[in-house]
């Protein structure tokens, strides 16, 4: 018996995927998390086989300090634990950086919600085997991805540039940085030229899609 956390904030997700699982006779939904805490303290109370993870959880609680935010987060904090299930992905969100933080985060398979019944079935059985499982059109752009490798950007200007995603002028991120405006600028150009982008919204947006910045 192959036994089965559900993390997503939508009870409706989660009543429809646990009725489905419910006709499969290997399989068993032990316990459902809708914050991405609760995934967590369920893993480490529960010890699944697999965690069907969500990435974005609107019931995350923004206003409790250190609580965790997104489904990539409580991916790497579950694989953490001590005898750790792997981590389904299952989500809305298919950009690459969300696909390739949730890779990195240890999860062992990421799969869209528009995936039919049976596909996702023998995901959830491929990774409580131990076994990678990917949607096709996530595969083949995991490997695009690695045939053609994404930009580096130096310490300085990842800091550069996060504070350009927070809305700082030039002048507030010399300050901040104790820099001058010219090197900013200069950060810029750099950023820019690596991104092959033109404007500050641009390089943002990309670097976001890259998972460069999150």
């Amino acid at each position: 018996m192959i036994r089965i956390v559900l993390a997503d904030d939508h009870p409706v997700v989660r009543a429809g995927i646990g009725a489905m699982l419910a006709s499969e006779a290997d399989l068993e939904v032990i316990g459902e998390a809708a914050p991405p805490d609760e995934a967590v303290a369920l893993a480490a109370d529960l010890a699944p086989d697999v965690v069907l993870m969500d990435l974005q959880f609107g019931a995350a609680r923004a206003d409790v300090p250190g609580s965790l935010r997104t489904g990539a987060e409580a991916t790497r904090a579950v694989r953490a634990l001590p005898r750790p299930p792997a981590v389904l992905v299952l989500t809305n969100y298919d950009t690459d950086g969300d696909i390739l933080g949730a890779v990195e985060a240890g999860a062992s398979g990421y799969l869209l919600k528009d995936s039919a019944p049976d596909e996702l079935v023998a995901a959830i059985r491929a990774a409580a085997a131990g076994e990678t499982a990917l949607a096709p059109a996530i595969a083949s752009r995991l490997l695009a991805r690695m045939r053609s490798p994404r930009p580096e950007l130096s310490a300085r200007e990842s800091e550069v540039l996060r504070l350009v995603a927070d809305g700082a002028t030039n002048g507030a991120i010399a300050a901040r940085l104790f820099i001058s405006d010219a090197t900013v600028k200069s950060h810029l150009v750099h950023i820019y030229t690596k991104l092959e982008v033109s404007s500050r919204t641009a390089a943002v947006a990309k670097a976001r899609e890259l998972g460069l910045l999150r």
